[in-house]
């Protein structure tokens, strides 16, 4: 699962805009800006949710869930080394 504000983060760290992320997924301004907006975990097509996770794993975005091993025990976003 993916939340907004993973996804936020995750395209601070790129210093990439909603446009670049779009193109780097191959989906549309629109679908970004709506998954930005959501609140909360993302709901969608599954395919389009894959493309993003997808497209920040191969840009060096590792997401953390919940539960899973990190520092501060919550969600987030780190850097790959």
């Amino acid at each position: 699962m993916l939340t907004s504000a993973q996804l936020k983060a995750a395209r601070a760290l790129l210093g990439v805009d909603q446009r670049k992320l779009a193109e780097l997924s191959g989906l549309s301004l629109p679908t970004i800006q709506r998954m930005e907006g959501s609140d909360g975990v993302i709901r969608g097509n599954v395919d389009s949710l894959m493309k993003l996770v997808g497209a920040l794993d191969v840009a060096g975005i590792e997401l953390i869930g919940e539960g899973s091993v990190s520092q501060g025990g919550g969600r987030g976003v780190r850097l790959k080394a």
